[in-house]
């Protein structure tokens, strides 16, 4: 799952600002990462590299601009077959080190280039096996 992954990333925290159904993961009080539920389907907004989310979105059709959130920093991953665990996973990781990379440095709880270079978690899979946001 996404929300445990991201959990074992150092100082993150979960929070819910906007009611009890959205999860927003923060790293030093910055949202890297929010899950939700829209029409009924999970869905898991993630910051990404403007040139990477219009790539990701050309790539997978469950890829689309960052649903409630600036088009063309964030994307909304929903569950579907091409989105597997390790993709969704190494999203949420980028996310996490873009969020990183732009605190002072003297907060910053990971080295945010050098940091998932080793074996850092990074596999997404609901609880029936299958990729998901949940």
């Amino acid at each position: 799952m996404c929300s445990e992954t991201a959990l074992q990333f150092p100082a993150v925290t979960v929070q819910n600002p906007f009611g009890p159904d959205i999860d927003v993961y923060k790293v030093k009080d910055r949202m890297f990462m929010f899950l939700a539920e829209l029409d009924g389907v999970p869905i898991v907004n993630l910051k990404a590299e403007p040139e990477d989310s219009g790539a990701l979105r050309q790539a997978y059709p469950e890829i689309t601009p960052g649903y409630h959130m600036n088009k063309r920093h964030w994307i909304t991953v929903v569950g579907g077959e091409n989105i597997t665990g390790t993709l969704l996973g190494e999203l949420v990781l980028d996310s996490y080190r873009l969020v990183v990379e732009k605190l002072p440095r003297h907060v910053r709880p990971v080295d945010p280039e050098a940091f998932g270079s080793e074996a850092v978690p990074g596999h997404c899979a609901r609880g029936d096996g299958a990729a998901g946001p949940v």
